[in-house]
């Protein structure tokens, strides 16, 4: 049978570095294709639905989308920017059969441009660059050309790509161009592009078929749900079809397809039967596994998906021991914490969760402190109780040589504070690889992912806020010798109770507080910061003795306390040391010691000098 392509369907994934436009610039695609009523009340960045994109402003998981344009269904698919979502980005590129790049008018390829832009290129997917933000007063549309085609040389791309136009858009505007200079006065040039220079999906339509399931979502009312692209035959609802996996000679019973759904803007349709080319959802299949291919009874033939990057970061989940173990949670079990973590395994191929020692507690290894941390926070609005440790790089023996992960970090800072960037990066052995710019500086460092831990906060810190940084992993290289740990030690707690504002005031003067007056604490946890190196026990739950002589001055209403710093879970995560623990409930964070009791403390730490 003659393969031919089907002119009516466009398949594309919006690629980006974080906070580039990816999301909003598909609110402006959805809104111009006619997707929306007119009169519909649609929110900004309508395909960010989940509770934490919207709070934080990131994109967590990958979704599908559909419009019309031209008599063209073109199925888009918006990806994660951050770095440690990649995984994310990986396997959905093996739905389409192009991608869009787009980079921001200032701040130009960022290290997670270089990541995705390769992973395209690795799957010769063709690459229709858009230059975005161009209605920023600071855009530097020349600049930027040159910095994007630098990128496809350095990358190998093909002399074809070289050729292919650069668009200029402003997602907020809803306009794109062939010339920055030209204002443009909606999107239809992006759309021209997409039909011109993505190739239409081309495979044997009367074959049996074949569909690689790239992503798993879940309903309750149908149970699991695959998505991906048909890349032979056709599917029909109700008809049997069984599962199999690339490198795996078992095939599963055959199954009826309950549900057959195709999306069009942010809606799943059903559909009767689609065909070779078409992104769509399947249900009806109990075990279906991202990587599988869903095929014909009579012709099993599963298709190759792509290798995920392996994880660099690991983080011990446990059981929640602590004194109020059990008052705020809903699953505090080990039975719970198990079955949501192997849940989650079925969604993130990026994550990766091995048994302990111990019944009790769970190795978890990600791409970063983020993806781990959307992890823990989403557990706690689910209604778990847990505690986590430290996180830590995931070492590998290359060579007879221990490696670690290596990472691109880029940070973008006003000029007055690089040497300040540079000189932190340095005792965290890092390397300085290019540093331009005048009033602003970018400057990019290969540093070791443990060198990362912690710092964000200090960043921040050393560039009054106004600087930017990213980082992407880059390898995995020799082990680069000890690190800088953190340098002072916390305040804590001596005993059980309440605390109290004549007790605080006593302890805010030997470092600064994470907690206020009338906080629930215990023996062993952590209520400040220091201001020297080494831990501090403080009664921070101590009260002011009555007596019968009325002193206005030494009353405790007067006692004035410094400000509280209230620490999120990124923070509290960087602050806890490799002896302390971090609680985690639906409404709490309570950093703690591993080892709660004072005196068992210092016997360990006595043990620990003799051995």
């Amino acid at each position: 049978m003659p393969i031919r392509p089907r002119e009516d369907i466009r398949n594309i994934a919006i690629i980006a570095h974080v906070d580039h436009g990816k999301t909003t610039l598909v609110d402006g695609m959805l809104r111009q294709s006619g997707a929306f009523r007119a009169n519909q009340q649609v929110v900004e960045r309508v395909m960010d639905s989940g509770d934490l994109e919207r709070e934080r402003g990131i994109t967590i998981l990958a979704k599908n989308t559909a419009i019309h344009w031209g008599g063209v269904k073109i199925n888009i698919v918006d990806t994660p920017g951050h770095a440690d979502f990649s995984g994310e980005v990986e396997r959905v590129l093996k739905m389409v059969h192009g991608v869009m790049l787009l980079v921001d008018a200032f701040e130009g390829p960022m290290p997670q441009t270089r990541f995705v832009l390769r992973k395209a290129l690795e799957l010769h997917l063709p690459v229709l660059v858009c230059v975005n933000k161009t209605d920023r007063t600071d855009a530097r549309c020349d600049e930027i050309i040159d910095e994007i085609l630098d990128l496809l040389i350095e990358l190998n791309a093909p002399e074809d790509q070289l050729d292919r136009p650069i668009l200029f858009t402003s997602a907020r505007q809803g306009t794109a161009t062939l010339d920055w200079r030209e204002p443009g006065d909606d999107l239809t040039p992006l759309f021209e592009a997409i039909v011109r220079y993505i190739p239409a999906p081309a495979g044997d339509r009367e074959g049996p078929a074949q569909m690689l399931i790239s992503t798993i979502d879940y309903s309750d009312y149908v149970g699991r749900i695959g998505i991906g692209r048909i890349e032979r035959g056709t599917l029909v609802k109700g008809m049997m079809a069984v599962r199999c996996t690339y490198g795996d000679e078992a095939v599963t019973p055959p199954q009826r397809l309950n549900g057959l759904y195709t999306f069009d803007g942010l809606a799943r349709v059903d559909a009767d039967s689609v065909s070779m080319g078409d992104i769509v959802a399947v249900s009806g299949f109990e075990d279906l596994n991202i990587g599988d291919t869903v095929c014909d009874p009579g012709s099993p033939a599963p298709l190759p998906f792509v290798r995920i990057t392996d994880p660099t970061v690991a983080m011990t989940f446990s059981v929640n021991d602590s004194p109020f173990a059990g008052r705020e949670g809903k699953y505090v079990t080990s039975r719970h914490l198990r079955a949501r973590l192997m849940r989650e395994l079925q969604t993130d191929v990026s994550l990766r969760v091995a048994e302990t020692a111990t019944p009790d507690a769970f190795l978890v290894s990600g791409r970063g402190e983020l993806h781990l941390s959307i992890l823990i926070e989403t557990m706690r609005r689910q209604g778990y109780e847990l505690q986590v440790s430290k996180p830590e790089v995931l070492l590998k023996a290359l060579d007879g040589q221990t490696c670690e992960p290596l990472e691109r970090m880029v940070a973008d800072v006003p000029q007055a504070y690089a040497g300040a960037v540079i000189e932190k990066i340095g005792r965290r052995r890092g390397t300085l690889e290019s540093m331009t710019g005048t009033d602003r500086v970018r400057l990019e460092f290969l540093v070791p992912s443990r060198g990362l831990f912690g710092y964000r906060s200090e960043f921040m810190t050393d560039t009054r806020g106004e600087g930017i940084m990213s980082a992407v992993f880059e390898a995995y290289v020799p082990h680069r010798g000890d690190l800088p740990t953190r340098t002072v030690g916390a305040l804590v707690a001596f005993e059980t109770g309440d605390t109290t504002s004549y007790g605080l005031y006593g302890a805010q003067e030997r470092g600064s507080l994470f907690i206020g007056p009338g906080v629930p604490v215990y023996a062993g946890m952590l209520v400040g910061s220091s201001s020297r190196p080494g831990d501090i026990e403080v009664n921070v739950c101590r009260k002011k003795h009555v007596t019968n002589t009325r002193n206005a001055a030494s009353a405790e209403d007067s006692l004035r306390l410094v400000s509280v710093r209230s620490l999120s879970l990124e923070e509290c995560l960087e602050f806890i040391a490799d002896d302390e623990l971090l609680e985690v409930t639906p409404e709490s964070l309570r950093m703690r010691k591993r080892v709660l009791g004072h005196e068992a403390r210092l016997k360990m730490v006595a043990r620990k000098g003799k051995g």
